[in-house]
């Protein structure tokens, strides 16, 4: 009898072994699917085919629905150029959401409101701009252009916002012109 309860044992031993194993590999397929429709979203909702891209997106949390708000990167990263973000440069950053459209899209909202709360992680820049270099080599001269004096634009009026004290001296801090370029540089690289 000591046998047979050490061979049960050691069955029972086996399958729990194995039902875990394959519960961690059915959980590693699910992360890999849904990382995989994830970037397959992003693909079709952004155009781009660049699957580096896509992989830098998605591990971001962006995805399809919340896509929009990648294009307000360059404004929340003006805004955070000088460590923080003073109500004017907020009020910038939401105004331009709205010019947008994005005020409407509760996941690009809740975002951009964790954006102007926290800074964003470092990354996010270096991935809008991969973005924009990938969006911008689909485009012909003239949109690439336009899109970039929009953005630039956009971007410098958010800089500008916190302006000097009582509208006197410089109304763009070093720290943001170097955000500025760093911007442009996206549209040249």
């Amino acid at each position: 009898m000591g046998d047979e309860f050490l061979r049960e044992r050691r069955r029972a031993l086996e399958e729990a072994f194995f039902a875990k194993e394959n519960e961690e590999l059915l959980e590693r397929l699910r992360r890999a699917d849904a990382a995989q429709s994830r970037k397959a979203a992003l693909a079709a909702a952004s155009g781009i085919a660049d699957d580096a891209v896509l992989e830098r997106l998605a591990a971001l949390g962006l995805g399809a629905d919340t896509l929009a708000a990648l294009a307000l990167v360059p404004l929340v990263a003006v805004a955070w150029a000088d460590g923080g973000i003073d109500d004017k440069e907020r009020s910038a950053v939401l105004a331009a959401a709205e010019e947008a459209g994005i005020g409407r899209q509760a996941a690009s909202r809740e975002l951009l409101a964790r954006w102007l709360r926290e800074p964003p992680p470092r990354e996010l820049l270096a991935a809008w701009t991969d973005y924009t270099r990938a969006v911008s080599a689909t485009l012909d001269d003239a949109a690439r252009q336009a899109l970039r004096a929009d953005l630039l634009g956009r971007a410098r009026r958010v800089a500008e916002a916190a302006g000097g004290f009582l509208g006197l001296g410089r109304r763009v801090s070093a720290n943001e012109e170097t955000v500025l370029r760093r911007l442009e540089d996206a549209f040249s690289g």
